[in-house]
């Protein structure tokens, strides 16, 4: 069955992590549900909040310890309080940041789980209707992932690879032995799950009585380090000792000479369709549960993945070859009910993409600052833009605008302030005009970084692909969102019928 296209919106992209919050990292406390009630009264329909998934070294939502587990740093500490499981000046003693408006992941890692520990401790949830509910219809990953996170702490956090080779090949006497020596350490992470899922599954519910619906990204691949891959080796292309045979990536372009090597490992496509993609299906159903449109990054790789030799230090030996297509789109549709899917088809042109994506009915996605370079016949000018598609200003791995623009040499300026209708345009013009071009388009839906609503410039993008250290730190501060700017949405979705 075809998916119903996107009615004329907007909405904005804004992950949790960089919401305002007293402990150095946003939540789903107070702020979230303030920042839910500014979208409404701006006249947005969408929250693009990115993966919520726990995060490893690097920090990235992309690079996640499992397919299902919420991030413990997204708990909000107030809650818990009011709850009676924690004091405020047991919370207080902890520092949080450095400064209010980047996220120190540092300090939040040695700080978090001592205080949700503490929180556990004097929790009786496990004695309630709604705990007991919530393991039953998580199971099919609660489980696994919970000991997975007790096995990580037990080996002081190395990869799953480098376990003992009985925990590492999950030996049944192996496994049987840590369920009973890390019980109290797994109760302790269905605990962390709960919580999550019961804050995160009220604010939900809160933002779609505002009209909010809920846009939640799902990364193509798994970390080699997750819990998906350790308890499902076989449906991965994994050697005998569980080393990659071949690993994720994508060819050069015109942004990367070398191509990107992300290092994940491959699915073994013909394995999975043994079992009718079953993890697959769990995770569509699991994400259709959390979320009210599914993002699903690198699309492309759905049609043909990009394999790379796993010794390689870049992508430039790596080949394609032919991934499920259709059949794990039937799977996609059969999971996720009346759910709806937007395709992340940027890259490489592969026309055998845009086919699936059209007989699906999955729209796919434009972006401003792709749309002045090279000829008049870009797919990414507004002129050249088709119904059922999403256009954005720029994504989560794009500079804001301001940055953007601001980095430009004056030749290649002319154009866009060409494109703007004012050849002395200023930065800051370009930036409001391409908001009024962006929502005036035929394009069904219109996000913005909530940055690009700001006009902040370099300092406040969020990432930069290919390098670590100091990417997903930028928070929002209180106040910085103004009700003028709340207003200036407001007015650009009545004018263009958002």
């Amino acid at each position: 069955m075809k998916q119903k296209a996107f009615e004329r919106s907007a909405g904005i992209l804004m992950p949790v992590s960089s919401l305002p919050s007293p402990y150095g990292i946003g939540t789903f406390g107070q702020a979230a549900y303030d920042f839910v009630d500014q979208l409404a009264n701006a006249g947005q329909k969408y929250w693009q909040v990115l993966p919520l998934g726990p995060t490893s070294y690097g920090d990235s939502p992309y690079a996640s310890f499992s397919a299902f587990a919420g991030n413990h740093y997204f708990i909000d500490l107030d809650m818990l309080i009011e709850e009676g499981l924690i004091t405020e000046k047991y919370v207080k003693r902890f520092k949080w940041n450095m400064e209010d408006a980047q996220v120190d992941y540092g300090l939040q890692y040695r700080s978090r789980f001592k205080v949700l520990r503490k929180a556990f401790m004097k929790s009786k949830h496990a004695e309630t209707k709604e705990y007991k509910e919530f393991v039953k219809e998580n199971k099919f990953w609660l489980d696994d992932y919970s000991l997975y996170f007790a096995c990580k702490h037990k080996y002081e956090n190395i990869s799953w690879q480098n376990w003992d080779d009985d925990i590492k090949f999950r030996k049944r006497t192996a496994i049987t032995r840590l369920k009973k020596e890390l019980a109290e350490d797994i109760a302790f992470h269905g605990f962390i799950q709960f919580k999550f899922y019961e804050q995160w599954t009220k604010l939900k519910a809160y933002a779609n009585e505002k009209g909010i619906q809920i846009i939640g990204d799902i990364p193509l691949y798994m970390a080699m380090d997750s819990a998906d891959v350790w308890t499902n080796t076989k449906q991965y292309q994994l050697d005998k000792d569980l080393r990659p045979e071949a690993v994720a990536g994508v060819p050069a372009d015109s942004f990367s000479e070398l191509g990107q090597r992300w290092g994940n490992p491959l699915y073994d496509w013909d394995e999975m369709e043994k079992d009718d993609f079953a993890w697959w299906r769990k995770r569509m159903e699991y994400s259709a549960k959390i979320y009210d449109v599914i993002r699903i990054d690198h699309f492309l790789g759905i049609v043909k993945y990009y394999a790379i030799p796993p010794e390689d230090p870049d992508a430039l030996g790596g080949e394609y070859h032919k991934g499920p297509g259709k059949k794990l789109i039937k799977v996609f549709q059969e999971a996720i009910g009346d759910k709806k899917i937007i395709a992340e088809d940027l890259g490489i042109e592969m026309p055998e993409a845009v086919r699936l994506m059209d007989q699906a009915g999955y729209p796919g996605m434009k972006v401003l600052e792709f749309a002045f370079d090279g000829d008049r016949e870009n797919e990414h000018l507004p002129y050249n833009y088709k119904k059922n598609l999403v256009v954005y200003g720029g994504t989560h791995d794009n500079d804001t605008l301001m940055g953007y623009f601001s980095g430009l040499k004056w030749w290649d300026l002319s154009y866009v302030r060409e494109y703007v209708g004012d050849k002395h345009a200023s930065i800051e013009y370009i930036v409001d005009t391409l908001f009024r071009v962006a929502y005036s388009s035929v394009a069904d839906l219109v996000i913005f970084q909530l940055q690009d609503v700001l006009k902040m410039n370099t300092t406040a993008r969020i990432n930069i692909p290919s390098t670590m250290g100091t990417n997903w730190r930028w928070r929002l501060l209180d106040g910085e969102l103004t009700e003028d700017d709340v207003n200036r949405l407001k007015y650009f979705c009545d004018i263009y019928g958002r």
